[in-house]
């Protein structure tokens, strides 16, 4: 066209201004709701009052001004709605000498992506040319306060946005450990990475156009991101494995970054790459958030409940022998998912309900049928307002399910023999700002343990639920009456992998008379998610303990069998053999408790 002799970007001060140069200095590649610069070399003077500049940016396929794809604007003024994009004839043009530098602005709930920019130009000696001037990447605007993921202070911009190294938080509630990773939002060619990721995902390829609309909304985006990290409904970034084998592909332990693991799935026409767990899914998806401009940041939930049925209880059954069948609840050693900060005006039309979500990209459960898990607002998970969307409920119990143990007896019936109300939900953490140091969160999410104010919010999320509680009727009379014994276990040394552990277990017998107990203890071999992978060893012990007494026996549990585990889940089951006053008929009484409340002890181990 010659009334355009030449274009320039401004990439290098354009991407500086809008925090995205650690991407690139040559790509323009700018933030929604703030002005980039475009200078013009005309052929001759451009006079305002006569000559029009008219320009049009354009993302996706079929853009449409409907839909939000597509905008025409002109000096100072929009030939669209009030959305359109902007444009003003910046101070440092030189207008008589034909150079016109433009600022141009998008709204601040553009959809995200790669636009087309072209240009039109009609001056007073020529007819309407256009040519097309450049393509563009747009992305969120934390740093723009009318951007739904505006984060307002400048040290939290930077640790969830900016920062591309972070601390992920695994083992144990009581054997807390981290291990460092390596984000890698600002290496050159993630962003496109991330991208294709919208653009592989199944709603896009049902409906391009829709989809590219929605990517306005970082609440879309985010559920989008979720269900594309895992493959379970597409062709997603990483495959899940939690037990062995892991052949043809990565241990999950082995991964220490996002960008290998991306560049691999895209390198390989978007096939999934092989293996990863919860740490994994979370990490890469705190990649992507970050990139494309959500803040975010990954936490870590020690005793993490996965709630199958939504009763916000977790269901465990026990036989005679204390043995635990397989079930489909299950409470995991710790869990990862990410938190992203946005507005949530479709839930409030105040505030209520904006800033942190949470966003898990682990394929636990289906959300409206897909394997994503979020946004769900963690003001709402502490107020227990589990019927709002997404996934509220889900994550509730995943951070304040009450534990309830059952015995199953022959004929398969069952009754409830004890509750936990405290032990799921344990030091959730995330890194800490500016510091490699570990932040508890616990607070966010539920209220203290034994307040009042927790069983209360835990009430009413049971009641805005969607499934019902047990029925408190089905308490065994006996156990009802059970017998006040005291129990303790104690880890005698550091367990080291490969080795025998050694442990203490002591029982008072806090009655009036003596009694004789069977006590059987059982070790079982626990993946990450709670599942049971192995029984490792069962011993049965039988002791008298006088009033007020106690006992203490020390026992071994033999690893030489275990190939592999992540986590080693103690249960004991003791038996009281005793007789009521009132009657000769003995009576036996079930009771299991817990003890990987009290400690994890292998947390990760080699293979």
């Amino acid at each position: 066209v010659a009334d355009v002799v030449k274009v320039d970007l401004n990439c290098e001060k354009n991407n500086r201004a809008h925090n995205t140069i650690d991407i690139s200095a040559s790509r323009l590649i700018v933030r929604r709701g703030q002005s980039f610069l475009v200078r013009l070399e005309l052929r001759g003077p451009f006079r305002p009052t006569t000559d029009v500049l008219e320009l049009t940016v354009e993302t996706g396929p079929k853009p449409s001004e409907r839909l939000g794809t597509r905008s025409v604007f002109r000096l100072s003024a929009s030939l669209g709605n009030d959305s359109s994009w902007m444009a003003e004839v910046h101070r440092d043009s030189n207008l008589p000498a034909g150079s016109v530098t433009l600022g141009i602005t998008s709204p601040a709930n553009a959809p995200v992506g790669e636009y087309r920019l072209s240009l039109s130009v009609k001056t007073s000696t020529t007819a309407v040319t256009g040519r097309s001037l450049c393509k563009l990447i747009l992305l969120f605007n934390p740093w723009c306060q009318e951007d739904w993921v505006y984060l307002p202070k400048q040290e939290e911009r930077q640790e969830y946005v900016m920062t591309e190294h972070g601390l992920v938080f695994i083992g144990g509630s009581r054997s807390i450990s981290s291990m460092a990773w390596d984000f890698g939002q600002f290496e050159p060619d993630i962003v496109d990475i991330c991208l294709k990721m919208l653009d592989m995902n199944p709603k896009c390829l049902r409906n391009p156009p829709e989809d590219f609309s929605a990517r306005c909304n970082p609440i879309y985006v985010s559920r989008v991101v979720s269900a594309m990290v895992n493959t379970n409904d597409d062709k997603g970034v990483v495959a899940g494995r939690w037990s062995e084998p892991y052949a043809g592909g990565e241990r999950p332990t082995s991964w220490h970054g996002s960008v290998d693991i991306l560049r691999r799935w895209y390198q390989s026409n978007c096939n999934p790459v092989k293996y990863g767990q919860c740490w994994v899914f979370a990490s890469v998806m705190c990649t992507v958030l970050r990139c494309l401009g959500i803040p975010c940041r990954v936490i870590t939930n020690f005793g993490s409940a996965h709630d199958t049925d939504k009763n916000l209880t977790i269901d465990k059954y026990y036989s005679d022998y204390g043995i635990c069948p397989e079930s489909n609840d299950s409470v995991w050693n710790f869990h990862v998912w990410v938190e992203a900060w946005m507005k949530r005006p479709d839930l409030s039309r105040d505030s209520l309900y904006d800033g942190w979500q949470v966003v898990d990209a682990t394929p636990q459960e289906t959300s409206n049928g897909v394997f994503c898990c979020g946004p769900a607002p963690v003001k709402a998970i502490l107020e227990g307002h589990t019927d709002l969307k997404y996934d509220v409920d889900f994550v509730f119990a995943e951070v304040n399910a009450d534990q309830v143990e059952w015995k199953v007896f022959p004929d398969g019936s069952k009754t409830r023999i004890n509750t936990d109300t405290s032990s799921v939900g344990q030091n959730i953490s995330t890194k800490a700002i500016g510091i490699d140091r570990r932040q508890d969160i616990t607070a966010n999410y539920k209220y203290a343990e034994g307040t009042e104010m927790e069983r209360i919010v835990y009430n009413q999320a049971v009641r805005r639920g969607t499934k019902p509680r047990y029925s408190d009727d089905t308490v065994d009379n006996h156990l009802q009456n059970r017998l006040d014994v005291s129990p303790s276990i104690v880890l005698l040394n550091k367990p080291v992998y490969g080795q025998d552990i050694d442990l203490k277990l002591t029982l008072k017998n806090d009655d009036r008379v003596t009694r004789t107990l069977l006590i059987r203890v059982n070790a079982q071999a626990v993946r990450i998610n709670g599942t049971i992978s192995s029984q490792i060893q069962s011993q049965l012990i039988e002791q008298m303990i006088l009033p007020n007494q106690g006992m203490l026996t020390r026992f071994s549990i033999a690893l030489f069998q275990l190939k592999q585990c992540f986590a080693i889940k103690l249960l004991w089951l003791r038996q009281h053999l005793y007789q009521y006053k009132k009657c000769s008929e003995d009576h036996t009484a079930a009771i299991p408790f817990m003890l990987k409340s009290l400690f994890n002890i292998l947390g990760f181990c080699k293979n």
